[in-house]
């Protein structure tokens, strides 16, 4: 079964408390939430709370990767008190991405992270979030596929469908050739052309396309996302919405 969550960027304009806006998250029929910075706006045990309240489980965070190469044992602690059980480094500049030594490079750092993760045997899962800049061509291939090549199968890929669509890339085969690495599915729709978030269902991505891979693929999650919404709260409604429809 997947379950559907939504990426609080989504909703960083509302100017609410964090759980009031896990209040709204549950209203708009949401089974998760995905974190992203705002995530320590509030004090832990009100968050628990709002999201106990809405049933809401916690499918994952966007934590930067300086964050967990730099204070890594505070890190790790806090997200777990808010129990999540995925931790996802959501960006890399382009210039990380640039080039075969860049690559190279960023994969090293990833797999460094990885490494020191494994050695506390925490339960808690690594991923990779992309943008479009990681479908430059390096060396006659998009920059992706090197980094996932080189960067440990312990690393899990949270596929960004509207970025990678952006990128140049079919989503839909991405899905399907990393799949064993694959249990987060970012839901983005975009319009290619213009290289822009545009709601769910009026852009390029085949929707129901990517949930038919995404089940494929046994991903736990979908995870909704727009970027720069003009009605954030309309916006994660619709998105729910669809994702629902998607799912029959």
């Amino acid at each position: 079964m997947v379950d559907i969550a939504v990426q609080l960027y989504t909703v960083r304009s509302v100017d609410e408390p964090l759980p009031e806006l896990l209040d709204r998250v549950g209203a708009a029929g949401f089974d998760g939430v995905e974190f992203a910075y705002r995530v320590r706006d509030a004090p832990t045990a009100d968050v628990l709370a709002a999201l106990d309240r809405n049933e809401l489980a916690v499918a994952s965070a966007h934590v930067p990767i300086e964050s967990l190469e730099d204070d890594y044992e505070a890190t790790l602690e806090f997200y777990d008190a808010l129990g999540a059980d995925t931790l996802v480094v959501p960006w890399l500049d382009p210039e990380e991405v640039e080039s075969e030594a860049a690559v190279d490079a960023a994969a090293d750092r990833l797999n460094a992270l990885v490494d020191r993760h494994a050695a506390t045997g925490s339960s808690v899962r690594l991923a990779y979030h992309n943008h479009d800049q990681e479908f430059q061509t390096v060396d006659g291939a998009p920059a992706m596929e090197r980094l996932l090549a080189r960067t440990d199968d312990r690393l899990g890929f949270e596929i960004d469908v509207g970025w990678a669509q952006v990128g140049g890339a079919d989503p839909v085969a991405l899905i399907d050739r990393y799949a064993g690495r694959i249990t987060h599915v970012h839901v983005a729709d975009v319009d290619v052309d213009r290289g822009e978030s545009v709601a769910l269902g009026d852009g390029d991505v085949d929707l129901d396309a990517v949930v038919a891979s995404a089940r494929r693929a046994d991903a736990e999650w979908l995870v909704y996302e727009h970027d720069d919404p003009k009605d954030p709260v309309e916006s994660i409604e619709r998105g729910a919405r669809k994702l629902r429809e998607a799912l029959r």
